[in-house]
């Protein structure tokens, strides 16, 4: 499946690093930015979430949430968010139900060797909880600051 801007997002339904779990309808009424990344402390998915932490408050000011969204355990969003001192929510999509209905769960390649994984995106959503802003194969520097200046526009 695929998402375009002006459709309603899919819901979802996941665990996530403060224990809660997530839905769309947790987000009602507010802007969030859900940034899906392949893998936890990897050296770009290290940069992106030391981007969006540094810029939280800035988002905040702005009424917009910000949530991580990646296949890798509980386990691991933990350990990553204690290492990096991360305070906004890591979701957890092991059975990459979420990576699949937002198009992100993408065969890729390397060295020639093709397999399944996390195309880094980022979705903001309006306080209708309609799409209003993807970016695709995101390259990590600058774009928290992008992305924050697209949610103070809404």
């Amino acid at each position: 499946m695929t998402i375009a801007v002006g459709a309603k997002a899919p819901d979802f339904n996941l665990p996530a690093t403060d224990g809660k779990v997530f839905s769309l309808a947790d987000f009602k009424g507010k802007k969030v930015v859900i940034y899906f990344y392949p893998k936890d402390d990897t050296s770009g998915c290290t940069l992106e979430a030391h981007d969006f932490q540094k810029l939280l408050n800035d988002f905040s000011s702005a009424e917009t949430s910000v949530v991580g969204v990646s296949p890798d355990s509980l386990k691991s969003h933990d350990k990553f968010c204690g290492k990096h001192n991360l305070t906004f929510p890591l979701l957890s999509d092991e059975e990459k139900v979420m990576l699949s209905a937002y198009g992100v769960w993408v065969e890729k390649s390397m060295y020639g060797r093709k397999y399944m994984g996390v195309e880094r995106t980022t979705v903001l959503i309006d306080s209708q909880g309609t799409i209003a802003r993807i970016w695709n194969k995101v390259k990590v520097p600058g774009h928290a600051e992008e992305v924050l200046a697209a949610a103070k526009d809404l």
